[in-house]
C-alpha cells in the first residue's frame, strides 16, 4: 500500500464533481413538501432563491480557507486549523455516522424508488426477506446494489469515479435543460401562471412567522444544494487545487443555482399549486412530462432522476472516503483507513467502511425522509461552524492570512445558517435533537481514542 493520493483532476472534472454531487433526485421531488409547508408559488420560488444564495455566499466564502489552508483534507483540515483536533474529529465523526452515509443512502434509495416505475416487481412493499425484526425488500436490494457497484467502480481509481462522475453529470444537466426548454414552449399555460400568482406578494407577509416556516421548508431545498463542499475533500486529487477549487465552488453552485430556479419556475408556470403538492409520490415533473409526452412522460422522468441520482451518489462515494482516509492519517481512526492501494491509487479501505456504513442504513432505515432531516440538521451546524472559524482563523493568523474573501458572504451564511438551524430546532424537534445526540457520541469517542493512541505510543 501507498501512503498518497494521486492529482489527476482539472477544472473541468472539478466542475462536474460539484455539480454532479448537489445535482441528485431531490429537485425533483423537494418541491411538493415544500409547496404544502409554505403553501404559495411565490414562496416556493423564495425557498429556492434563498437556498440557492445561501449556497452561493457559502461556496464564495470556503474559497477563502481554500486559499490559506494548504492541507489535504478540505473542510476536515478547515475545522482542525480553525480549532483543534476535537471539532474535526467530530465532523469527520458524523460525516461517517450521518451526513455523507446518509446521504448516499437516501440517494441510492431513491434510484431503487424509480427504478420500480421501470420494473414493478422493485418496490418498497416487496419483500425479499420479512421477519419480525427485518424486513428487506427488493428496493433495498436495489439501492444497496447501486451503492456496491459504485464503490465497485472508484475503488478502481481515481479517472475511473471522475469518468462516471463527467459522464452521469453531462446526461442529467442535459436532461434538465431539455426539461426546461421543453416546459417552456409546450408546457407554460398563462392560466396557470395567473392562478398560481393570482395574490401578489407583499412585505406583509414576510412576517417573523412566515419567515419561520419558510426556513424549515427550505431543508428540502438545501439538501438538493448541500453537497458543494464536498470537493474540498478530494482537494488532495485536484491539480492545482488553490485555483481550481475555488473556481469550481463558484461555477458549479452557479450552474445548479440557475438550473434548480428555472425547473421551479417552469413548475409554477405549468402546473397549478394544488397540483405541485400533491403530485404522485411528490415527483412534480411527472405531472409536466404526461402533459407533454403523455403516459411516456413517467418513464422518462423515471430514467432522468434515476441518472442524476447515479452521478449524485457517485460524487459523494468518491469525496466522502477521502475524509475518513485524512482523519486516520492524522491518528483519529484506524489506521488502515490511510493506506492508498499500490495500483489503484485510492483509498479503498476507506471506501468499503462508507460503503458498509450506507448499507446499514439502505437496509435498516430506508425512509427517504427521515435521513434528510437528519442530513440537513448535521450538515448545517458544521457549515455554519465552518463559516465562524473563517474569522476565527483570521483572527489566530493575521500576519498570515493574504487571500481574503469579503466578509459579507461569510456572515450572511452565518446568519441565514443560523436561523434555518433555530426554525429547524422549533418545528422539527425530535429529529434536531436525536441529531445533536449523533455528533455528541463523537466526544467520548474522541477521548477514550486519545488516551488508546497515548498509551499505544507510550508502550513503544
Amino acid at each position: 500500500m501507498s501512503s498518497e493520493l494521486k492529482r489527476t483532476l482539472n477544472l473541468k472534472d472539478s466542475i462536474s464533481v460539484v455539480v454532479g454531487s448537489m445535482v441528485g433526485c431531490g429537485i425533483f421531488i423537494v418541491s411538493a413538501d415544500i409547496a404544502r409547508q409554505v403553501g404559495n408559488a411565490w414562496f416556493l420560488l423564495l425557498v429556492w432563491i434563498i437556498a440557492g444564495l445561501f449556497s452561493l455566499s457559502g461556496a464564495i466564502a470556503y474559497a477563502e480557507p481554500v486559499l490559506n489552508i494548504k492541507e489535504d483534507g478540505g473542510q476536515y483540515m478547515f475545522l482542525k486549523k480553525m480549532f483543534n483536533d476535537l471539532t474535526a474529529f467530530l465532523y469527520g465523526w458524523s460525516l461517517l455516522l450521518v451526513i455523507q452515509t446518509a446521504t448516499i443512502a437516501a440517494v441510492c434509495i431513491a434510484v431503487g424508488k424509480f427504478l420500480g416505475i421501470l420494473f414493478p416487481q422493485i418496490a418498497s412493499d416487496n419483500y425479499i426477506i420479512n421477519l419480525p425484526l427485518i424486513k428487506i425488500s427488493t428496493q433495498q436490494l436495489s439501492a444497496l446494489f447501486v451503492c456496491l457497484f459504485l464503490t465497485w467502480i472508484n475503488s478502481r481509481g481515481v479517472k475511473y469515479g471522475v469518468i462516471t462522475q463527467n459522464i452521469f453529470t453531462l446526461t442529467k444537466v442535459l436532461s434538465i435543460v431539455g426539461i426546461i426548454v421543453f416546459g417552456i414552449f409546450l408546457g407554460c399555460s398563462i392560466d396557470t401562471i395567473s392562478a398560481n400568482f393570482s395574490v401578489p406578494l407583499s412585505f406583509s407577509d414576510l412576517n417573523f412567522n412566515n419567515l419561520q416556516i419558510i426556513s424549515a421548508a427550505t431543508v428540502g431545498a438545501i439538501f438538493a444544494m448541500v453537497t458543494w463542499n464536498n470537493i474540498t475533500f478530494i482537494s488532495a486529487e485536484v491539480k492545482n487545487p488553490e485555483k481550481n477549487i475555488p473556481f469550481a465552488l463558484l461555477w458549479g453552485v452557479v450552474i445548479v443555482m440557475v438550473l434548480y430556479l428555472l425547473i421551479n419556475v417552469l413548475y409554477v408556470f405549468s402546473i397549478p399549486i394544488e397540483q405541485i403538492k400533491t403530485a404522485p409520490e411528490d415527483i412534480v415533473p411527472v405531472i409536466l412530462m404526461r402533459n407533454i409526452t403523455g403516459s411516456i412522460g413517467e418513464i422518462i422522468t423515471a430514467v432522468i432522476i434515476m441518472i442524476s441520482a447515479c452521478g449524485s451518489a457517485n460524487g459523494l462515494i468518491m469525496t466522502g472516503a477521502r475524509v475518513y482516509y485524512q482523519m486516520a492519517k492524522d491518528n483519529l481512526l484506524f489506521n488502515n483507513l490511510a493506506k492508498i492501494n499500490e495500483v489503484t491509487k485510492v483509498p479503498v479501505n476507506s471506501l468499503v467502511l462508507q460503503c458498509l456504513w450506507s448499507g446499514v442504513f439502505i437496509l435498516f432505515c430506508g425512509n427517504y425522509s427521515e435521513l434528510l432531516d437528519y442530513v440537513i440538521y448535521a450538515a448545517l451546524i458544521f457549515y455554519v461552524l465552518t463559516a465562524i472559524g473563517i474569522f476565527v482563523y483570521r483572527f489566530k493568523n493575521k500576519e498570515t492570512v493574504k487571500n481574503k474573501v469579503s466578509s459579507l458572504f461569510g456572515m450572511f451564511f452565518i446568519a441565514v445558517g443560523s436561523f434555518i438551524l433555530y426554525s429547524l430546532t422549533v418545528y422539527k424537534f425530535a429529529s434536531s435533537m436525536k441529531t445533536l445526540l449523533i455528533i455528541a457520541t463523537g466526544i467520548p469517542i474522541y477521548i477514550v481514542w486519545k488516551k488508546y493512541k497515548l498509551q499505544k505510543t507510550c508502550a513503544k
